[in-house]
């Protein structure tokens, strides 16, 4: 009896494509997100039609639809561009002259409202526990939000007052210095996390995501005390990726909630009341570089946005 051919693979889907190549090009999960959903809303916008079979006209028309429809702001239009583009070029190959034409959505100039010194020390003092660290680490470090909730114990050098950010803004590494008045509360800090740790491992858990391969270069790394995260969240999550059960690190939102907590006690002017601090990274760290100049400290050591 003769066997039933064998069925030929299906190729993988346009999304799956997608997803395939932002990863080898190491992009942030982040960006994995934000680019496969726009390219679906894409999609669905010109009635679920291949995007091959779409052009600068329909890509036109979604931007424009955007803009005026759903009155999104500058930069989300240009990341629905971006996504698109990526699609285009590194998906489809498809090089089209119009691809370079499609022009960038202007985003307005504005100024970051800086808070004083006394009003960055009435919020502080309104933000306890991990958070209140965190909003501390940000004012004295310098260090970016998620900067701040993705540090790892080995990247915390408490004798020294320093901390090595890795993998910053553009792929880079820095060190910047730690306030001496944090060191109590970050070695407190580390404690609760050293516990949750070893709870963790007598549970047969204990282990934190690693960036790249050193997963598979290290296989024990990630149950070590180095790598864990300075705060952990309180929960187990599923990684999206690898599908294992993980501690991760706090969510970043759940220090902006508190913020807008600290924020609303302000008794300052209506200006500054509206716009406390509309962005974690811009304000905390505009602060911080104004405070450092006013006491006189060599500029070349302020943090770069």
């Amino acid at each position: 009896m003769e066997s039933a051919p064998c069925a030929a693979p299906q190729p993988p889907r346009l999304l799956d494509r997608l997803r395939d190549k932002i990863r080898l090009k190491h992009y942030s999960i982040r960006t994995e997100y934000a680019y496969t959903d726009w390219v679906r809303r894409f999609v669905l916008f010109h009635g679920k039609r291949h995007p091959r079979d779409l052009g600068a006209a329909e890509v036109e028309a979604f931007l424009t639809h955007l803009a005026v429809e759903r009155r999104v702001s500058a930069s989300t239009q240009n990341q629905a561009k971006s996504a698109l583009l990526f699609l285009y070029k590194e998906i489809l190959g498809s090089e089209l002259p119009w691809l370079d034409n499609v022009e960038n959505a202007k985003r307005p100039q504005r100024l970051p409202v800086v808070l004083g010194r006394d009003e960055v020390a009435s919020l502080l003092s309104r933000m306890t526990g991990g958070n209140g660290l965190i909003a501390r680490l940000l004012y004295g470090s310098g260090l970016r939000l998620m900067e701040a909730v993705r540090l790892r114990v080995k990247d915390l050098d408490l004798n020294r007052l320093e901390i090595v950010v890795r993998d910053g803004k553009g792929g880079k590494d820095r060190v910047t210095m730690l306030s001496g008045s944090l060191k109590a509360p970050l070695e407190a800090q580390l404690a609760v996390a050293r516990a949750l740790h070893q709870r963790d491992l007598a549970d047969g858990l204990g282990e934190v995501w690693l960036p790249f391969a050193l997963e598979r270069k290290y296989p024990s790394a990630a149950r070590e005390w180095a790598w864990q995260y300075v705060f952990p969240s309180e929960r187990l999550s599923e990684d999206p990726r690898s599908g294992k059960t993980r501690r991760h690190h706090v969510d970043e939102q759940n220090v902006q909630r508190a913020r807008r907590c600290g924020r609303r006690g302000f008794t300052s002017s209506p200006r500054r009341t509206r716009c406390a601090i509309p962005s974690p990274r811009t304000c905390w760290r505009a602060a911080t570089t104004f405070e450092r100049c006013r006491n006189y400290w060599d500029i070349r050591m302020c943090p770069r946005r």
